[in-house]
């Protein structure tokens, strides 16, 4: 008993020490934190780049989420969504109410207005050139002669400038597509003239109903008519006007009177260039598109003389 009495009593204390840089709990909870704050800096950025609107729309669905979703309303999302109720975009208008700030303006095209803008505003550049070239017959003495033989107005077509024959003041040779020099001159001023509008032309050439020497067989009206138009042609070129603005070159013969009660009146000899407006090019543009020829019968008083071809 008295050895047990004597044993000393030995205490054994475990320390426990920590892991130091060795232990990786810190790294879970570090982890945590950059997660928190990248989530926080991205919340961040989406409330300042989105606009007030959106971001009241979104604070009305957060706070009644099953009301929107089981009732419909402002905020109410469309079948794609993933969340019922949200939408993918607020300021959409297809499943929700737009919330944006800026509400897009409703734009509205009327093409009959937009032409008809473009048909006045090239009648009026029509009616200009047709007052500019009054005005060089005006300015002309040379000109100012041949005024009543130089017939100008406006058509469906578009500007209508018509050249005629007098008795004693032919345009051309008789019988030939040979211009005359003053027929040269007019043609020559009106060939500046035209490249003043954007307009192309189309030029005929017309004669009366004296039959051609050689009759249908030969060389008649048709060919003399299609020979003076093209005559016609090369001197505007001459004058300056651009070739490309020559859209149609025809020979009518007597098929489209100028006096259609004489058929042998000497004004059924004439030129015809019209300036077309965009309808009529269009039209002349076209495979079997035709430019309609029109007589003018207020002004056929001017010129009644009759005579041989």
């Amino acid at each position: 008993m008295a050895n047990e009495e004597l044993r000393p009593i030995i205490v054994k204390r475990i320390k426990k020490a920590g892991g130091g840089h060795h232990g990786g709990a810190w790294k879970i909870a570090y982890a945590d934190f950059v997660t928190a704050m990248m989530a926080f800096f991205l919340l961040m950025w989406l409330l300042g780049s989105t606009a007030k609107g959106n971001l009241q729309g979104i604070a009305e669905y957060f706070q009644t989420p099953l009301k929107v979703a089981m009732a419909g309303g402002d905020g109410s999302g469309d079948s794609s969504s993933v969340i019922k109720g949200g939408g993918k975009d607020l300021s959409l208008r297809e499943g929700q109410n737009r919330k944006g700030d800026i509400e897009s303006p409703k734009k509205t095209y009327n093409l009959q207005a937009a032409e008809a803008a473009l048909a006045k505003e090239e009648a009026e550049r029509l009616k200009n050139l047709k007052g500019k070239i009054e005005a060089v017959i005006e300015s002309n003495p040379t000109l100012k002669q041949y005024k009543k033989q130089l017939l100008l107005d406006i058509t469906t077509e578009g500007l209508r400038i018509q050249m005629v024959d007098e008795q004693n003041r032919p345009m051309f040779a008789l019988a030939r597509a040979d211009l005359q020099p003053y027929t040269r001159e007019i043609l020559h001023e009106i060939g500046k003239a035209l490249n003043e509008v954007p307009n192309r032309i189309s030029l005929s050439g017309h004669t009366d109903a004296t039959p051609y020497g050689l009759g249908e067989k030969g060389y008649s009206n048709w060919e003399l008519s299609a020979d003076r138009a093209n005559a016609s042609r090369r001197e505007l070129i001459y004058g300056g006007m651009d070739e490309s603005k020559v859209l149609r070159v025809v020979g009518l013969s007597s098929s489209v009177l100028f006096d259609k009660q004489d058929a042998y009146n000497p004004v059924n000899r004439r030129i015809s260039i019209i300036v077309m407006n965009k309808k009529a090019e269009e039209s002349a543009s076209q495979d079997g598109g035709s430019v309609e020829v029109t007589s003018q019968s207020d002004s056929k008083a001017e010129v009644t003389v009759k005579g041989s071809k």
